[in-house]
């Protein structure tokens, strides 16, 4: 099945096995020398911290294997698995070297990284991208920028002020900023007291549990953020703020105390450059340039705005790469300030969407994500702000990250202006 996919046009495919020993690697080896054009690159991990190794048995106990049985019985038994490896386990080492294979070991989490004949440049980008990981608890938080003069006008691109709504959005997101950064400080707090509970007894107090409360740490007032010391330790590390270099994205973050927090301007975060039709609207566009109109509805991840600099959302994804590798390098919280297209190349890639469907994700102003990675997967809250309010409130994740599947229309229909997305969706949700 994996040959199958590979030769179907796949780049990189993961065959996600133990191959512990040196024969099973060896009969890997000879069935790949029949196949054209696919190259084998193994990845060993190899852990010698025992800190590690128990914390790693304990968060195994809760993993999807495990659900349903008891946590001393989950953890006797993997510890049992483990030492069934062990018998048997044989590194990587001279055997495949002699057969001139590729492979990479990554030692106790990446501390040490151990590259052998590493060859071409998707193995090289492999390795490069396994130095990156960790397994330190942050969060990344990724919204747009406030409300700009240009999103009030539904004209796309450009370079724009912020109007007054999005003036009080920024406002409100350094309250907001402000006040997370002690709840996830006590969130932290109160999971290593749970997972160094479990550890020393054995047992849990249930894997599907949230943290508890953290009011006792944050009160909830939106003016005032005091910090107890047990929690000051996890509040330390610095956090970033990165925007893009366009006045919208600067301005959003005006407002936040630099002495806390560490802003980047980063170019590869700019927005999606739409040539010739930059600081037009869509349904200027849809007259003016139809049949560009028409070839960006059939196809809009490949689809490239006209004239010098014009950009697809393919071209957004190699422009993000090395941003995406520093966000998983990073070992504490960030806060992305950036545009709609911008926030939906990165969402998809932590919330694992297709890029099929990326580009017509419905993203509209006011919202942050923020993208919590776990050790099954990147968990995703969401907030929403409330122009009456002057604040966040969290809404259901699941219901938000929509697909919003535009109708086609064709130029020779497009007679009048055509029924369009509100002008760069930029309405603020308010309560009546």
């Amino acid at each position: 099945d994996l040959l199958r996919w590979l030769q179907a046009g796949g780049q990189i495919a993961i065959h996600d096995a133990t191959n512990s020993t040196i024969e099973r690697r060896g009969a890997l080896i000879s069935r790949l020398k029949s196949e054209a054009d696919v190259n084998l690159l193994f990845v060993e991990s190899i852990c010698t911290d025992k800190d590690i190794i128990n914390r790693n048995i304990k968060l195994k106990t809760q993993s999807p294997d495990y659900v349903g049985i008891d946590p001393e019985i989950a953890e006797a038994d993997f510890r049992a698995r483990l030492r069934n490896y062990e018998r048997a386990y044989r590194t990587i080492g001279a055997a495949e070297e002699k057969l001139d294979v590729q492979y990479c070991k990554i030692i106790d989490v990446g501390k040490k990284v151990i590259a052998y004949n590493i060859q071409g440049f998707l193995e090289s980008q492999v390795v490069f991208y396994l130095m990156q990981m960790n397994l330190e608890s942050r969060v990344i938080y990724v919204t747009r920028h406030g409300e700009s003069e240009d999103n009030a006008a539904g004209r796309i691109g450009g370079d724009a002020s912020l109007a007054p709504n999005g003036t009080r959005y920024a406002r409100a997101l350094a309250r907001f900023i402000d006040r997370r950064r002690v709840e996830f400080a006590a969130e932290v707090e109160e999971n290593n007291r749970r997972l160094a509970h479990f550890m020393a007894s054995g047992t849990s107090s249930g894997s599907n549990s949230e943290p508890e409360s953290v009011a006792s740490h944050a009160s909830g007032a939106s003016t005032s953020y005091s910090m107890p010391s047990s929690l000051r330790r996890h509040v330390q590390p610095d956090f970033e703020i990165w925007t893009s270099m366009l006045k919208r994205t600067m301005e959003t973050v005006e407002f936040f105390d630099l002495l806390r927090y560490r802003i980047k301007n980063i170019r590869s975060l700019n927005e999606i450059y739409a040539g010739k039709c930059e600081g037009m609207t869509y349904e200027e566009i849809a007259r003016e340039y139809p049949d560009e109109y028409e070839a960006r509805q059939l196809d809009k991840f490949y689809y490239r705005y006209p004239g010098i600099g014009g950009e697809s959302y393919a071209d957004v994804v190699l422009r993000l790469q090395q941003v995406i590798v520093e966000l998983e390098r990073i070992r504490h919280s960030v806060l992305l300030v950036t545009h709609r297209a911008m926030a939906r190349t990165l969402l998809s890639y932590f919330m694992d969407i297709s890029t099929t469907h990326m580009p017509d994700m419905d993203l509209p102003l006011g919202f942050i994500y923020g993208c919590e990675p776990r050790p099954f997967g990147n968990h995703l809250r969401v907030w929403r702000y409330d122009l009456n309010l002057d604040d966040f409130e969290e809404i259901d994740a699941s219901s938000v990250l929509k697909i919003r599947y535009p109708k086609i229309i064709m130029h020779e229909h497009v007679a009048a202006p055509p029924s369009l997305p509100s002008p760069a969706e930029t309405a603020y949700s308010s309560k009546n």
